[in-house]
């Protein structure tokens, strides 16, 4: 069977188990509304310069965005991540995530799709200046 895991620099993925890489394939291909918005202002490095991965597998999680560089993961939360039995099941994968040594960030579908400006403001305040 073909490994699926790519063969460099595996500290971006932290060990993610080579089903992820599956799973992330097909998210990428059924992305929300939301995620498609955010990805049209992050792909190709149009964040000064920097390069995001979407659906990217680290942990064993799946990243909806990624900048290796930065060490930063950008969430993207639906209706459901504000219910009772999700918000612990977030917290402890903010931890986990965290504890691999990178910083999570999370924005609603809402603030995407309303204001994606004032986003991409939020986004570049984790970005070392100029």
């Amino acid at each position: 069977m073909k490994k699926l895991t790519p063969n460099y620099d595996d500290g971006m993925w932290k060990g993610a188990p080579e089903s992820s890489f599956l799973k992330a394939k097909l998210l990428r291909s059924t992305e929300t509304v939301a995620e498609k918005v955010l990805w049209e202002k992050l792909r190709n490095k149009q964040l000064r310069g920097f390069k995001f991965r979407r659906q990217h597998p680290i942990s064993l999680y799946i990243a909806d965005f990624y900048c290796h560089k930065l060490k930063l993961i950008v969430e993207i939360d639906g209706g459901y991540h504000y219910e009772k039995e999700q918000i612990p099941k977030d917290e402890e994968r903010t931890k986990i995530l965290e504890f691999n040594d990178v910083k999570v960030i999370r924005f609603s579908n809402e603030e995407i799709l309303s204001d994606i400006k004032k986003v991409i403001e939020k986004l570049e305040t984790y970005l070392p200046q100029p």
